[in-house]
């Protein structure tokens, strides 16, 4: 293979995770997201999160992305994306990063500069991160108190490797 050929598919794999993580809609019409690459013990986890998802979140019908995944989730359109097993964002190392809690689950808060959010949880076994695309923003923390009691159940406290 040639170094142009190379680069084109460093391009396209560059844009369709990015497309990926932002929870864009695959041809037909189902939300596309990156799945994560965990160990064996955090992917244990996440297919026990996957269990206790919940079918609504913030009023959103479950619109799982592609490809199906047990560690990955999605509800409504544009989609609210929840990967677990997402490697620790290099934000945590930041002593002003932002966080918030709701019911009971910590998680770091990033805006990514497009209206979006997205948080990933602190201090638990794994993590989970989930995408807030902007037209959900107004809905505020509702879809992290909805997932709370999963994560909760699912994802014990502590250091994730």
């Amino acid at each position: 293979m040639n170094l142009t050929r190379r680069r084109s598919l460093r391009s396209a794999a560059a844009a369709l995770l990015l497309a990926a993580v932002a929870g864009c809609s695959s041809t037909d019409g189902r939300p596309a997201a990156a799945v994560p690459g965990p160990d064996s013990t955090t992917a244990a986890l996440c297919r026990k999160l996957d269990n206790w998802l919940p079918q609504r979140v913030a009023g959103l019908e479950r619109n799982d992305p592609e490809p199906e995944s047990a560690l990955t989730a999605g509800w409504g359109s544009p989609a609210i994306i929840l990967r677990c097993g997402v490697p620790r964002p290099g934000a945590m190392n930041d002593p002003d990063a932002e966080g918030v809690e709701a019911d009971g689950v910590g998680w770091l808060m990033e805006q990514p500069g497009d209206g979006s959010f997205r948080f990933t949880t602190t201090l638990r076994r794994a993590y989970v991160e989930v995408a807030l695309p902007a037209e959900h923003v107004p809905e505020g923390l509702a879809p992290l108190s909805d997932l709370a009691p999963s994560v909760t159940e699912a994802i014990p406290e502590g250091i994730a490797d």
